[in-house]
């Protein structure tokens, strides 16, 4: 019985809290979280309290891992692409209302000129109008007061009003003061010398338009772009997210601007993928044919040597290429100039930029390759190079003809899982050219050595416009093309050696 109140108990407290975060969520107006957690909720339970499932309890954390860190990411990145999600459109037309809305600014119609005084009851404000005068409660000025009345006045308080140096002092005090006059007005600091009525910048109206009461011009919501329009088409910002369909899609494939270094960063992924996978898996195999060499002493020194790069951290192996490659004080520089007089500019030349990305790469995954490579090539049968030694076939021959076609198969999976990692080496391109040099003419920020993933992450999160739609889109793409990579890897493993 103690047991059944325990365990009951505690799944009452589970939910519980898991409900009050949902209604956290949905308070927030984070309502697609919300609706995720709630479905989470309700599958839990479900789980965990209907007998017939006891067994797919176990199971049921690894599910729900995979939804909320998965499938719900992939599902909202896909739909962000369907929207106009950017720095400019991040709100919801309420919210975006609502800023509208709160906006005030100082009138210069109503403008008082001000002197302190500090009296034996506090400071006092006399503000000098053009049809009245004014006087304020004594005040403080110790950071408590945010507001005080103002009354009509006559006279001056008594005594000599502050200096300039003294305002000065007290500024932060006074800019944070809001005095209201006796029609509801209120005055805030405008200058270290005047008060100003603080108005409403824009008016709301039953059509859903609003007007700006300092410009007089009135924008209508558009619903199509997310923005409020005037009739000359100039727009406020900030603007609000709204359903675009597939323009992000299709702008990839008819903005000349975006189309050009899209394809350009596409072909330069899918070349850079490839070619590090043959450069790595011939360097990787080379070095393990040595490794194989019956006269080659102390093999476990140079295999421990070999594999180093692969133990090292990448990213401090990257920074040290950097480093080496530098056009103007590179280790790689200074020998070339002193053997051939060249001083090449690795990071400012689209082609030496690419040549040293491979190189680089290279030689962070050769060791990788090498492993492999050993292992396959202890499982060959030595008599297969004895039979082909006896028919007079060479080094060159044994490797087309017996290494390669005995090993390919069972690495195969495993180079189609080094070209989709390299297809979305995102770390080797943001710390060795952070994709420069820049494609010249794109209207969006894209390098001749970018990726497609340092291509969407520059468009999501650097420089000017932060397109999130944009980026979804692309990332979506990307997806799909290693999604079906994985499927082809899926594929070539199950075959059979």
């Amino acid at each position: 019985m103690t047991r059944m109140i325990l365990k009951w108990g505690a799944l009452a407290a589970l939910v519980g809290m898991a409900l009050y975060l949902i209604l956290a969520l949905y308070a927030q107006q984070e309502f697609v979280f919300a609706m995720l957690f709630l479905v989470l909720t309700a599958s839990a339970v479900f789980v965990f309290v209907n007998k017939k499932l006891y067994a797919h309890r176990y199971i049921f954390p690894a599910v729900a891992g995979m939804g909320v860190f998965v499938i719900f990411p992939l599902m909202y990145t896909v739909g962000i692409g369907f929207t106009n999600y950017s720095a400019s459109n991040l709100l919801s037309f309420e919210q975006v209302k609502d800023n509208l809305m709160d906006r005030t600014y100082q009138s210069d119609s109503v403008r008082y000129n001000y002197e302190l005084f500090n009296t034996d009851a506090g400071y006092v404000i006399y503000l000098e109008g053009k049809h009245q005068n004014l006087v304020s409660a004594p005040l403080a000025l110790d950071g408590s007061d945010t507001s005080a009345p103002v009354l009509p006045a006559s006279d001056k308080p008594a005594g000599e009003p502050l200096a300039i140096r003294d305002i000065i002092q007290l500024r932060s005090e006074l800019s944070e003061l809001g005095l209201l006059t006796e029609d509801g007005r209120e005055l805030s600091m405008a200058s270290l010398r005047a008060f100003a009525a603080i108005n409403a910048q824009f008016t709301l109206h039953d059509n859903g338009s609003i007007t700006n009461n300092q410009t007089d011009v009135t924008y209508f919501p558009d619903h199509d772009t997310g923005f409020y329009r005037n009739a000359e088409g100039q727009t406020l910002s900030p603007g609000w997210t709204v359903n675009i369909g597939w323009d992000n899609y299709m702008k990839v494939v008819s903005d000349p601007s975006i189309r050009g270094p899209f394809f350009e960063i596409f072909v330069w992924t899918l070349s850079f993928a490839v070619a590090t996978v043959v450069f790595t898996l011939a360097l990787g195999l080379l070095l393990a044919n040595l490794l194989q060499w019956d006269q080659i002493r102390g093999k476990g020194f140079y295999r421990t040597m070999l594999i180093l790069p692969y133990a090292v951290p990448a990213f401090i192996s990257i920074l040290v290429f950097k480093g080496l490659f530098n056009q103007n004080f590179g280790e790689i520089n200074l020998v070339l100039e002193g053997l051939f007089g060249l001083r090449p500019d690795w990071f400012s030349d689209p082609a030496l930029a690419r040549t040293m990305i491979l190189i680089v790469n290279t030689w962070l995954g050769y060791p990788y390759m090498m492993l492999l490579c050993m292992g396959l090539l202890q499982a060959i049968p030595r008599d297969l190079y004895e039979a082909s030694a006896m028919d007079g076939a060479g080094p060159v021959n044994n490797l087309f003809n017996v290494t390669l076609p005995l090993i390919i198969k069972p690495l195969m999976p495993l180079l189609i899982a080094s070209f989709a990692f390299n297809f979305n080496n995102f770390v080797l391109i943001a710390l060795l050219t952070g994709g420069a040099p820049d494609i010249i003419g794109a209207s969006t920020p894209a390098g001749t050595t970018d990726l497609l993933v340092s291509y969407t992450y520059r468009i999501a999160f650097q420089d000017s416009g932060q397109n999130f739609g944009l980026a979804a889109a692309i990332a979506t793409a990307i997806f799909l093309v290693v999604g079906a990579l994985s499927l082809i890897n899926l594929k070539l493993s199950k075959v059979k050696v």
